[in-house]
């Protein structure tokens, strides 16, 4: 079996582990810009960035204006920030949001970008630091950046080696303000992650075995995602579920699940990681049809059988958002269009989406 495997990110997890490993931020220059959400000096993460680099004799200056689903618009603001400040590295701290942001920030600071969906990634850009403070997405793993693409109607990633993190802090204390809302979309996004993963043309055995920790830790932490009660353990463990998730897509992309929740974010405002978990218990009974084994293999890592992966995804979502049968044709021939439906390993036609979301989202 060929496959290929890469992660070159420092990935350093435990409690207070900015703070008591705060020396490795020197070496990355004199100035730092710090881009983040307005959720950052709740949750304690840029404090504790912003003591570190104190303590380094850092400079620092704070973007602290990141939408959910950046644009564009707020990258290049946010990259002339960096430019007019000098800003030798970028510290990424928060959800999936500001860590994508910072990762075309740290492209356009370096660079003249014109459009930045079909700009070649060549040559330098800033390094970066990265700090999650959700547990979902695994930006901070990834050499992904997704952004709103008001022009084409939904989100889109650029991707390039060069965008992946040189450092990774994983401490579950940010993710302790989190409302349960938050904590459970993005447990769906990094559920997401790894089944897709093993769902993927891509798919090898590195990735195999970090997607099945993945959901052996996410399925160990059903009761506490039902519950809405969480132990500092049960933050940590969800927060690697999703690094580790994310080391999956670093190397095997996603799959057409994705491409079909992008339009329920961008039209319906429904947040991402929810979007994939409406569609992916259908997603799955569809590619059960015509690779069962591997579904199994799947749902068993998770400690389910199919049916009983469909209803602790149905038990997490609550009530569903249901859309118009014309809504379901728009979204469904936007994601026959999208690329990663040639990434997976079970081939969707148009009218195979279509009936995956109507058995998702159907009124």
């Amino acid at each position: 079996m060929s496959f290929q495997y890469h992660m070159p990110v420092r990935v350093i997890a435990g409690a207070d582990c900015v703070w008591e490993n705060g020396a490795l931020f020197a070496p990355f220059g004199a100035r730092a810009l710090i881009v983040t959400g307005r959720s950052s000096a709740k949750n304690g993460a840029l404090d504790d960035v912003a003591a570190v680099l104190r303590r380094n004799g850092q400079a620092f200056a704070v973007y602290d204006r990141v939408e959910a689903n950046p644009s564009v618009a707020t990258v290049r603001e946010c990259a002339a920030l960096a430019r007019s400040f000098g800003a030798d590295f970028i510290v990424a701290a928060g959800g999936g949001s500001p860590m994508d942001a910072a990762k075309a920030v740290a492209l356009c600071a370096r660079q003249e970008v014109g459009d930045i969906f079909t700009h070649p990634i060549g040559g330098d850009v800033l390094p970066m630091i990265h700090i999650p403070t959700t547990a979902g997405t695994g930006s901070e793993v990834t050499q992904y950046s997704v952004l709103t693409d008001d022009a084409a109607q939904t989100k889109r990633s650029i991707a390039a080696p060069q965008l992946f993190p040189r450092l990774a802090f994983l401490d579950g204390k940010y993710m302790a303000t989190l409302p349960q809302s938050v904590t459970v979309n993005t447990a769906l996004d990094a559920l997401s992650h790894a089944v897709e993963g093993m769902l993927s043309v891509r798919a090898g055995a590195f990735s195999d075995a970090l997607a099945r920790e993945s959901l052996r830790l996410l399925g160990g932490e059903f009761p506490a995602l039902c519950a809405g009660e969480y132990a500092a353990e049960d933050r940590q463990t969800l927060l690697q579920a999703a690094a580790l998730a994310g080391m999956v897509i670093a190397n095997t992309g996603t799959t057409p699940v994705h491409g079909m929740g992008y339009s329920l974010t961008y039209f319906r405002g429904v947040p991402h990681g929810r979007a994939n978990g409406l569609l992916l218990p259908a997603f799955l009974e569809a590619c059960a049809r015509r690779i069962p084994q591997r579904v199994r293999e799947i749902c068993g890592a998770f400690g389910a059988d199919l049916g009983e992966f469909a209803r602790r995804v149905d038990v997490l979502l609550g009530a569903r958002e249901r859309c118009t049968e014309a809504e379901l044709r728009d979204y469904a021939a936007r994601a026959a269009k999208n690329r990663n439906v040639e990434n997976c390993a079970v081939r969707f036609s148009e009218e195979d989406l279509l009936d995956v979301m109507r058995r998702s989202l159907g009124d």
